[in-house]
Order: C-alpha cells, then sequence, then structure tokens
C-alpha cells in the first residue's frame, strides 16, 4: 500500500493572520508531528492568491485579503516548515491554487500512482479547502482509502469543523 500525507494551506495567513483562528494555532504541533514521523510521500496545497484578490468571485464573497503571493501570509508556517525539512518521507509538490480544491493535485496523484492507495488529509480549513480536496480527490480516485485526521485539521469555527467531518463521513471518507 502507497501512503500519501497532504498537508492543506497550513499558512501563516489560516493560523495567526487575516483568517486565523485560536483552533488552527492549536494543531500546528500535532501537525508538525505527523509530518516528521510520516513514512511515504508528502504533498500539500497552498492558497494562492493575486492583487486583485477583491474582484474574484472569492473576493466578493470573502472580502478579506489574504495568502496573495509572495507576502509573509502566504508563505508555509514556520514550524510546518521545520517538520517538512526534518522528516524522513519523500516531500513532493506543495500545489498553488486559487480556489477551494486543487484539480491539479487530484490528477497529479492520480497520474503517479496507480492502486492500492492510503491518502491522508491535514490541514486548514477542514469546512472549505480540506473538504474540497478530499472529495476531489474521491472523486478522481474512488477506490483510494482517503483518510482525514480530525486533530489536525481545524475549521473557521469549531462547529463548522464537526459539519465537515460529518459531511466527509457520509461520502466515505474516513474520520480518525
Amino acid at each position: 500500500m502507497r501512503n500519501i500525507l497532504i498537508i492543506v494551506d497550513m499558512q501563516n495567513d489560516f493560523i495567526d493572520g487575516a483568517l486565523g483562528t485560536k483552533e488552527a494555532c492549536q494543531i500546528i504541533e500535532p501537525v508538525a508531528e505527523k509530518i516528521r514521523g510520516f513514512h511515504g510521500d508528502i504533498y500539500g496545497t497552498l492558497d494562492t492568491h493575486g492583487a486583485d484578490y477583491m474582484d474574484t468571485q472569492e473576493g466578493k464573497n470573502l472580502p478579506v485579503p489574504h495568502c496573495i503571493y509572495g507576502e509573509d501570509g502566504w508563505a508555509l508556517q514556520s514550524d510546518i516548515l521545520s517538520a517538512l525539512a526534518d522528516t524522513k518521507a519523500e516531500v513532493h509538490d506543495f500545489c498553488r491554487k486559487s480556489t477551494f480544491g486543487s484539480i491539479e493535485l487530484a490528477n497529479l496523484i492520480a497520474k503517479e500512482y496507480e492502486e492500492d492507495l492510503e491518502i491522508e488529509l491535514i490541514g486548514l480549513c477542514t469546512d472549505i479547502c480540506v473538504i474540497s480536496n478530499a472529495m476531489l480527490l474521491k472523486a478522481t480516485l474512488p477506490e483510494a482509502k482517503i483518510i482525514v485526521d480530525a486533530s489536525c485539521c481545524a475549521g473557521v469555527t469549531p462547529q463548522s469543523h464537526e459539519n465537515a467531518l460529518e459531511a466527509m463521513k457520509a461520502c466515505q471518507i474516513i474520520i480518525q
């Protein structure tokens, strides 16, 4: 079985920046430990916007500029970067995405791996980008075992985090 860990948007703006939450801050250490102890292949996503963010569909619905490419809020959180440097796992691409889910990531994994996959997702935000990526992966690789580690995720609110976990369970995504 091939093991893949996907780190979703563990960027400064989602942790202690423009859209940060105390729950996001609380998962930094568990996420870093999971990365350090993981054996397999690691991929990730980076929410990426430009200076025109407020003119986009997302910007009109969420008028909080965040994850602007090249700014500090766009960067991966420093403890996560350290964990990636420390891991013995094979670290692959971190796909930039301008929307919630990364079609590029789902297609990349489908192209690179054939069968017998276990894909685990961790990161932010459970109710937006984690669920979007989990659903894209489930649709692209229906026979892969898709897992979300709830202790290494945080939502916009604790309630929306729980709602997203329940929705993923209904779609045959394993919640740990």
